[in-house]
């Protein structure tokens, strides 16, 4: 059971909030409380408010102000509001006297994506990383200790001052989180195994990234013909799915459908995600998913493009994917020079089939020529090859030895060496010595005429 840093809003029925969004300068609009509401929705609040502020320098105390935490005060009063949300990052301390003058419980926007996390997560392992982003948030908060006992009482040989309820609270949130961590370390391990598996057999890994609510779930279906739940809400699905997608003209590639960013993604988050995360700075390539309707289409990508900076992934190469062109009414396609952009549709399939022919391309530039020499005591061989690769030609010699010359990546290599019957013996000359043939380096090529020679042998 996830550990909450307070009553999750899933508790009741339709808590009642009103939302306060703060602006460093200039007037605050309504679209600045949209994502805000959003988020609020997604818990399961009900807004019965919205409050707006702008300072130039944050009060230490209030964070708005005396007068303004006193409006707040009052609408929420009038409101019969039972939470307060506000739309940034506020401390501990800001957090207690905003309650205390608003007489109801206030959270900030950490909190509020916290609590929609410990709502959607499915899994054993999403339980656990919510959970220790929960415990590691809420470890910087203990700040108010216990008005009815201040100190526990020494026991016999430990007479003195004792330990504080602070303490205690304290030794126990880190005993907790170092066993969760322990945990998903564990965790880790088996995802670093299973990607190992996959790599000895050269089956790369597309990720799909973007900002939350661009239809990345709705679009993972499309491609793989699945039924992964989505809808049209912040956050909709939280833990990572994966399937195998084969892709015309290259091959198997598994298809990863990972969380959604968002800004101002609570850092706890990232580093408890961390090994789901791993899943995208290991792909071979990513798809950024952006929903081409929303007029702060441009903003949202730079917040996915800081995340993925954090989590080491800003160098994979990416497709720039603009979904729900349905509700942009802009044409299907590719646009763009610089940095192109493919324009399609998850929910009708419009332009699927540009994005699949250009992640071929993408996953496609390291494919490379190569010889292939199979006796005519393999005729299984030679039709897992017509299967697998893109035969340029075939010529049989005398003795009835089929020499293919094929274009084919790593992935393919990979599952011809893992065709049944085949035997490390079938890699001839400096490429029978590589320690894994589906990888061959540069120096254990054969370089005449630019072409990988693979022989098999003849009995």
């Amino acid at each position: 059971m996830t550990t909450s840093t307070s009553k999750s809003l899933q508790d009741r029925e339709a808590e009642r909030v009103i939302l306060v969004h703060q602006g460093a300068r200039g007037r605050v609009l309504d679209t600045d409380f949209d994502e805000l509401h959003g988020l609020a929705l997604s818990a399961g609040a009900a807004v019965v408010g919205r409050i707006s502020a702008t300072r130039r320098i944050p009060d230490a105390g209030s964070f708005v102000g005396k007068g303004k935490a006193q409006e707040i005060a009052q609408r929420a009063k009038l409101a019969a509001a039972d939470l307060v949300i506000i739309d940034q990052s506020i401390t501990p301390i800001q957090e207690r006297n905003l309650e205390r003058i608003t007489q109801c419980r206030v959270i900030d926007r950490t909190r509020l994506i916290l609590d929609i996390f410990a709502i959607r997560a499915r899994t054993h392992e999403g339980k656990m990383q919510v959970e220790l982003a929960q415990l590691r948030h809420l470890s910087t908060r203990l700040v108010r200790g216990w008005t009815h006992l201040e100190r526990q009482r020494g026991g016999i040989g430990l007479r003195g001052p004792g330990e504080t309820q602070l303490e205690s609270d304290r030794r126990l949130l880190g005993k907790r989180i170092r066993h969760l961590q322990g945990r998903l370390a564990r965790v880790g391990a088996q995802r670093s195994l299973r990607r190992h598996h996959r790599a000895r057999q050269g089956i790369p890994t597309v990720a799909i990234v973007g900002y939350t609510n661009a239809g990345k779930s709705s679009l993972f279906n499309r491609l793989v013909d699945d039924s992964v739940y989505c809808a049209d809400q912040l956050f909709a699905t939280l833990d990572p799915t994966m399937r195998r997608l084969e892709i015309p003209d290259y091959g198997p590639v598994v298809l990863s459908d990972t969380v959604g960013f968002i800004q101002g993604l609570p850092h706890a988050l990232v580093e408890a995600f961390l090994s789901t995360l791993e899943e995208v700075a290991t792909a071979r390539l990513l798809l950024q998913v952006a929903d081409d309707s929303d007029p702060e289409v441009r903003e949202h990508e730079a917040q996915v493009e800081k995340v993925l900076d954090e989590i080491g992934a800003a160098s994979i190469p990416r497709l720039v994917v603009r979904n729900k062109i349905d509700l942009s009414g802009r044409a299907e396609g590719s646009y763009g020079l610089d940095r192109p952009v493919m324009r399609v549709c998850a929910r009708t399939g419009a332009g699927m089939k540009p994005l699949l022919q250009s992640m071929a391309r993408a996953l496609g530039g390291d494919r490379r020529d190569y010889v292939l020499e199979i006796p005519a005591s393999e005729p299984r061989l030679r039709a897992r090859i017509y299967s697998l690769a893109e035969v340029v030609s075939e010529k049989i010699n005398g003795d009835g030895v089929s020499q293919f010359k094929i274009s084919a990546d790593p992935a393919t290599i990979g599952q011809i060496k893992g065709t049944p019957g085949f035997r490390a013996d079938f890699w001839g000359g400096s490429f029978a010595n590589s320690p894994d043939p589906s990888e061959p380096g540069e120096e254990q090529l054969n370089t005449a005429d630019g072409v990988a020679v693979i022989k098999s042998a003849v009995c």
